[in-house]
C-alpha cells in the first residue's frame, strides 16, 4: 500500500501575513537596543512592538514623541520600516531578487500580483520596477521641496535628514514627524498657515494613496481619461470628491467658528485642504482635532475609514470599495441585475467582495472603540476616533494613545495591521476555499429591507 503525502504550499495570502509580520518583530527588537533611544536606555518590547506596528503598517500612531525620544538610529529603523511597509514586504523582496539576478517564479509573481492589488499577473514584473522608480523619484523630489524650508529653520546638515524622513513619511502616508523638537506630539501645527509646506506634503500624501496603477494610467494615456482602467477612473475621481467636499466643509462648518479666530483667512483655507487630505490616512495635522465639534469628528471618522485607493501606500477599506457599494445601491434602485459604471459591468463577486470589507471594517471599528470605551473610561467617540484612525492605518489622534492601558494598545495594533495588510487578505490566510464548490444548498428568498 502506497501511501500519498500531499503537499502543502504556503499562499500568497500567508506569505504577505508572515512578511509583514516578521518585519513588525524584527523592527521591534532594533527598537529595544538601547542605540535606538536618545537616552541610550532599553525600551520595552510594548512600546518598541507598538511603534513597529505603526510604522510597517505605515499609521503614525506613537506611544514615545518620533523626535524626542528615539535616537538617530531608532528614527532610521522607523524610517526603514515606513519604507517598506507603505511600498510592501514583498515588493521589496521581489526587488532584492531582482537585483540579485535571479529568475522570479509564477509564485512569486502570483504574490505579488495581490500585495499591490495588480489586475494580472502579466507585466507584474515591469509594474515593480516602474513602482520602485516611481517611488524613489517622488520622494527625492519631495525632500529637495521640502530642504529649503527645513534647511534655514533647522541648519543644513539636520535640514537634509528632516526633508527626507518627512518626504518618505507623507509619501508613504504613514503620519510620523519629527516636529516633537518644538513641542512633542505637535505634528505640523506650526506650519497651519505656510503654503509652501502644505502644498509639498498634500501633493506627496495624495500621490501616494492615488495607487500604483493609476500612475500607470496617468502616464501612459496623459489626458486620455476615456482610455484609463475603470478602477483607475474611479480611483481619481471618487478621492477628487472626497478631498473637495470635506475641505468645503472643514472652511464653512467648523474653522469659521469662533474657536478658530487666531487663525487669519489664508490659514482657514489651509487648514481645511490639508485636514481634508490627511485624514484619508497620512495622520499628519496642521490644527489640534480635539478643538473640533462632533461632526468634524465624524466626518474625520468617515475619511479614516474610507482612506485611500487600491494598490498605493494608503489604508482604508478603499475609495473603490465605497464606490462599487454605492453603484451596486443604484443598480439596485433602478432594478438593474448588475451594477454598472463607466459603460462597464461590475462583476458581482466584485460586489459581495466590497460588502465583506465594509462589514469586516465596521465590525473591527466598532468592537474596538465599545472595547476601549469600557475599558479606559473614554467617551465613544474619542475611542471611535483612535480605532477609526488605527483601522484605517492613519495615524491622527485626540491625545489618548499614550494614556491607555495595555489591552488597548494591543488592540490598536491588531487593528493597524489588519487595516494595513487587509481584511480579506487575513480572512484568505486562514481560512481554506471551499473544496465543495459544485456543491449548492437547496434556493430560498429572504426579505431585506
Amino acid at each position: 500500500m502506497t501511501s500519498i503525502r500531499k503537499k502543502k504550499h504556503i499562499s500568497s495570502f500567508q506569505i504577505i501575513i508572515l512578511g509583514f509580520l516578521g518585519l513588525v518583530l524584527l523592527g521591534s527588537l532594533f527598537l529595544m537596543l538601547p542605540i535606538s533611544s536618545a537616552e541610550g536606555q532599553w525600551t520595552s518590547f510594548k512600546d518598541a512592538a507598538f511603534t513597529a506596528t505603526s510604522a510597517v503598517c505605515v499609521t503614525g500612531l506613537i506611544v514615545k514623541d518620533t523626535a524626542t525620544y528615539w535616537s538617530m538610529f531608532g528614527q532610521m529603523v522607523i524610517i526603514t520600516l515606513i519604507q517598506i511597509g507603505g511600498v510592501g514586504v514583498v515588493t521589496v523582496s521581489l526587488c532584492v531578487v531582482m537585483l540579485s539576478g535571479k529568475k522570479i517564479g509564477l509564485m512569486q509573481r502570483s504574490t505579488m500580483q495581490e500585495s499591490i492589488s495588480a489586475p494580472q499577473v502579466g507585466g507584474i514584473v515591469k509594474l515593480t520596477r516602474f513602482i520602485l522608480k516611481g517611488m524613489f523619484l517622488i520622494e527625492g523630489v519631495g525632500a529637495i521641496c521640502l530642504y529649503p524650508v527645513f534647511m534655514k529653520e533647522f541648519g543644513w546638515m539636520k535640514g537634509i535628514w528632516y526633508s527626507i524622513f518627512h518626504s518618505i513619511s507623507s509619501f508613504c502616508n504613514a503620519g510620523f514627524d519629527l516636529m516633537g523638537v518644538k513641542s512633542p506630539f505637535s505634528s505640523l501645527t506650526s506650519y497651519v498657515g505656510h503654503a509652501w509646506i502644505n502644498l509639498v506634503f498634500c501633493l506627496l500624501i495624495i500621490i501616494g494613496g492615488i495607487g500604483f496603477l493609476v500612475w500607470h494610467d496617468v502616464l501612459n494615456h496623459k489626458w486620455h481619461f476615456h482610455k484609463y482602467r475603470m478602477q483607475s477612473k474611479v480611483a481619481l475621481l471618487t478621492s477628487i470628491v472626497l478631498i473637495v467636499l470635506p475641505a468645503v466643509y472643514f472652511y464653512f462648518g467648523e474653522f469659521q467658528s469662533s474657536v478658530w479666530s487666531d487663525l487669519s483667512g489664508s490659514e482657514k483655507i489651509w487648514a481645511s485642504i490639508f485636514q481634508s487630505v490627511t485624514t484619508r490616512t497620512a495622520g499628519m495635522n496642521t490644527v489640534d482635532f480635539n478643538a473640533m465639534t462632533d461632526s468634524g469628528k465624524l466626518i474625520s471618522i468617515f475619511l479614516m475609514l474610507i482612506g485611500g485607493s487600491p494598490g498605493s501606500t494608503a489604508g482604508g477599506m478603499k475609495t473603490t470599495t465605497l464606490m462599487v457599494l454605492i453603484f451596486s445601491a443604484i443598480a439596485v434602485f433602478k432594478r438593474q441585475e448588475e451594477a454598472q459604471c463607466f459603460g462597464r459591468r461590475i462583476d458581482n463577486d466584485v460586489v459581495r467582495n466590497a460588502a465583506a470589507i465594509l462589514m469586516m471594517y465596521l465590525t473591527l471599528f466598532m468592537t474596538g472603540s465599545v472595547i476601549i470605551s469600557a475599558i479606559e473610561g473614554i467617551p465613544i467617540l474619542t475611542c471611535m476616533f483612535e480605532c477609526a484612525s488605527a483601522v484605517g492605518t492613519v495615524g491622527l489622534t485626540l491625545g489618548i494613545t499614550t494614556e491607555l492601558s495595555v489591552v488597548s494598545h494591543i488592540l490598536l495594533m491588531c487593528m493597524m495591521f489588519i487595516g494595513r495588510v487587509g481584511g480579506m487578505t487575513l480572512v484568505f490566510a486562514i481560512m481554506p476555499g471551499d473544496k465543495n464548490k459544485n456543491a449548492k444548498y437547496p434556493l430560498e428568498k429572504i426579505t431585506v429591507g
